[in-house]
């Protein structure tokens, strides 16, 4: 496992580095070394936090990499129709891992500043110093080191100090490509104190989602570090409606500061195999986290989300609600552990994993912990897993609900918690009706979209 991704790097080594930057080279032998030593010890090594994802099977595949950095053609227009109505006037494209430099906002006046990596380090190299690799550190986990030993630009999202943007920023990842290909895309975004900032990705697959052997295999690691500044605020949304032929493995690293806030909610829609870790840490007095994640998933799709957050700052105040809608052969995983340090008094957490089985095939695993060093915290986790309520629907029935509309009416109230938390108005709006098409099997990409038809 990883030996062909390691061997490739030592012979395009040069290659590989001529298109990226000083700061992202740097980071690379500590990841190579890294890389070598998972090689022989998974999947024992890490296993508690890999149990649900056979990374070792995935990575097996032989996949091709862009190291020269070849542009893909892809209709911007079409593109940006799926651009949420009432979030974002003109949505960023990134295009499997390069971002569509044609339509990066300047920055000026009361926006955030966002460009790429590369020109982050050429114009502010004390910046992408003392934060890229910080959070996520090359030797994290074996995701994360493949990352950043491959990857070779990214985008870069900067909110100013006291900027409070009124308009979310849409992010779109587009995969394309006429053969299997690994994807290796790499965010960095930091909200300086006193700022807030609204952001959207929302991942798709260019092209038939069905499954075929003509199909490419897509394989996206994805590595997103999010600093967040004293008394700042944000609300991160993601978003996948990919295809059966995608591999999504996506590690979010998010530090939180004094008096801080942040809202991160995931929805996946459609996909093929999702890995999803996000690892927080409180690191200030006063911060507040919530984690919220939608899954619905049928076939043979399989949704593992995985979670870490650190109190390591007394006051502070953590939420979780994920919730999973199975259908068919589908698999879920969910395994989230809120670590309490010692000094981390007064310290409030809830944590709350709740699951719908639709069929008999379906298989969901759940693992909620707490691991708490300190004496004065209030502190609770749960987790659930059932079927449809058989005297629902039969009472749904009486009052001349077809059955299949009945079990859809069900599904899509068990999911309301969770969508109805989103604040922002639109997106809570568009998501409602995502989430009532894609239970009548009407659609599995964006309204209006045209990619993936």
């Amino acid at each position: 496992m990883f030996r062909q991704y390691i061997d490739l790097y030592n012979v395009q080594r040069e290659l590989l580095c001529r298109h990226s930057a000083v700061p992202m080279n740097a980071c690379r032998e500590q990841a190579l070394g890294a890389l070598c030593g998972w090689c022989a010890t998974l999947p024992t090594a890490l296993a508690e936090r890999f149990r649900y994802t056979p990374l070792r099977q995935l990575m097996q595949h032989e996949y091709g990499l862009n190291l020269n950095r070849l542009p893909f053609s892809v209709s911007r227009r079409e593109a940006f129709r799926c651009g949420v109505p009432g979030i974002s006037d003109q949505p960023l494209l990134v295009v499997n891992d390069q971002p569509d430099t044609h339509v990066i906002p300047d920055g000026r006046g009361e926006t955030p500043r966002v460009c790429t990596l590369r020109q982050l380090a050429a114009e502010r190299p004390d910046i992408m110093d003392e934060h890229y690799a910080r959070a996520a550190r090359p030797d994290a986990d074996p995701v994360t080191a493949l990352n950043t030993l491959l990857a070779q630009d990214g985008l870069a999202i900067i909110v100013p100090n006291g900027v409070r943007t009124t308009t979310p920023l849409q992010v779109i990842n587009l995969l394309s490509s006429p053969v299997d290909m690994m994807v290796n895309r790499r965010v960095l975004i930091i909200v300086e104190p006193g700022a807030s900032a609204q952001l959207l990705f929302c991942d798709h697959i260019a092209g038939s989602t069905a499954p075929a052997p003509a199909t490419p295999r897509l394989l996206t690691t994805q590595v997103i570090e999010t600093y967040i500044g004293e008394g700042a605020s944000l609300d991160l949304f993601c978003m996948e409606e990919t295809g059966t032929s995608s591999v999504r493995l996506s590690q979010l690293f998010i530090e939180q500061q004094r008096d801080s806030h942040l809202s991160h909610n995931i929805v996946t829609l459609q996909n093929g195999l999702t890995r999803n870790q996000t690892d927080v840490q409180l690191l200030g007095p006063g911060a507040e986290a919530y984690l919220g994640g939608c899954v619905i998933a049928d076939g043979q799709q399989h949704v593992d989300n995985n979670t870490l957050i650190r109190h390591a700052a007394p006051h502070c105040d953590s939420r979780e609600l994920y919730k999973y809608v199975l259908d068919g052969k589908a698999t879920g995983a969910f395994a989230g552990r809120v670590l309490v340090e010692q000094g981390a008094q007064k310290t409030t957490s809830k944590e709350t994993n709740q699951n719908l089985c639709a069929s008999d095939d379906a298989r969901m695993y759940t693992q909620p912990m707490l691991e708490i060093y300190a004496d004065d915290v209030k502190c609770s986790h749960g987790s659930t897993v059932g079927q449809l309520n058989d005297q629902a629907l039969f009472y749904m029935q009486q009052r001349g609900i077809p059955l299949a509309e009945a079990r859809t009416l069900l599904q899509m109230a068990f999911l309301d918690e969770v969508i109805d938390g989103i604040s922002i108005e639109p997106l809570r709006q568009r998501l409602h009706h995502l989430v009532d098409r894609r239970f009548h099997g009407q659609q599995k990409h964006c309204d209006g979209c045209q990619m993936c038809s």
